[in-house]
């Protein structure tokens, strides 16, 4: 069974904004894990996801932290494009900074893939099509709390 981590920052004072479960499980305690995992099955490469957030997460020093980071793990890197959506904080980094980021870990001999980028025309990247679900679950219960107040049967919407 192959084992992918949510990474996205080599150093934990970032990582902790961008993945919060960090602040109870920072990198070091991550890392072993993976290690400890890796003994079962010696063979496997961990796949280590890590968005790119333009001027957050992408410069060449945040390439050479990850490296140095994994130099231990037999693993594989997938670079994700950002999908900006609205009231996003973050931007996706530029196309030519991916590639910069991807030539430096895989000369320094870390396999890497940028992932194409899909779902951005639906806001379905990056659990924000979650987010999506969650707030039109929201509306959803508003609307039958309504219902409820005014008598109305959810069924009677329907009609």
């Amino acid at each position: 069974m192959a084992l992918a981590v949510s990474l996205h920052a080599a150093h934990d004072a970032l990582r902790d904004v961008l993945v919060p479960l960090n602040r109870t499980y920072p990198i070091a305690q991550l890392l072993a894990a993976c290690l400890r995992y890796l003994e079962q099955d010696p063979k496997q490469r961990i796949t280590f996801e890590y968005v790119m957030l333009d001027g957050v997460n992408d410069t060449l020093d945040d390439a050479r932290r990850l490296v140095k980071l994994l130099a231990r793990i037999p693993a594989k890197v997938n670079l994700i494009p950002f999908n900006p959506f609205p009231a996003a904080p973050y931007h996706c980094s530029p196309p030519e900074r991916i590639r910069d980021f991807q030539s430096l870990l895989q000369d320094k001999g870390l396999l890497s893939m940028t992932r194409k980028t899909r779902g951005d025309d639906i806001d379905a990247a990056c659990g924000q099509l979650a987010g999506d679900i969650i707030a039109k679950s929201a509306r959803v219960r508003r609307r039958r709390a309504r219902q409820e107040d005014t008598g109305k049967s959810p069924a009677d919407s329907l009609q």
